[in-house]
C-alpha cells in the first residue's frame, strides 16, 4: 500500500479515537484505542517498539521506545500536550533517522481539532 494512503487511513483513525474519547486522558488511553483502531482496519501495527541507540562500537538496548509503528516504516509519536515543542519534533526525528523509518505522524489529542493537531514529517536523511 502506497504511504499517502497508509497515512491517510492513521489520521481517520485517529480522528476516529479523539471523537469518541475527546481531549483530556492520558497519553496512554489514546495509545491503546488507538492501535485497537489500526489494527481492527487491517494495518500492521506494533507498539512501544524497543529502537536500540548505536554509538560507535556500544550498542545500548534500552535507548527509545517507538509509540506506534506502522507498517514497519511510518512512525506515531502520539502526545497530550497545550502545543507542539522543537523537542516533540526532534524526537520523532530522531526516531526516524535511528530506526531508518522514512515517514512519521506527530499526534496531539489534546486539541479541540484533531487535524490541529497533526505533524507530518519525512526523514530526509
Amino acid at each position: 500500500m502506497e504511504d499517502n494512503k497508509i497515512t491517510e487511513k492513521i489520521i481517520g483513525a485517529a480522528i476516529e479515537v479523539h471523537r469518541a474519547l475527546g481531549p483530556g486522558l492520558l497519553e496512554s488511553a489514546y495509545q491503546e484505542c488507538l492501535f485497537f483502531e489500526l489494527k481492527s482496519i487491517g494495518l500492521n501495527v506494533k507498539k512501544e517498539v524497543s529502537l536500540p541507540i548505536i554509538y560507535k562500537e556500544i550498542k545500548l538496548d534500552h535507548g527509545y521506545r517507538i509509540d506506534l509503528l506502522v507498517e514497519e516504516k511510518i512512525v506515531l509519536e502520539l502526545k497530550t500536550v497545550e502545543k507542539f515543542t522543537e523537542v516533540h519534533s526532534a524526537q520523532i526525528l530522531t526516531y526516524m533517522k535511528l530506526g531508518n523509518y522514512p515517514l512519521g505522524l506527530l499526534v496531539n489529542f489534546h486539541t479541540k481539532l484533531l487535524k490541529n493537531g497533526i505533524k507530518r514529517f519525512i526523514n530526509t536523511y
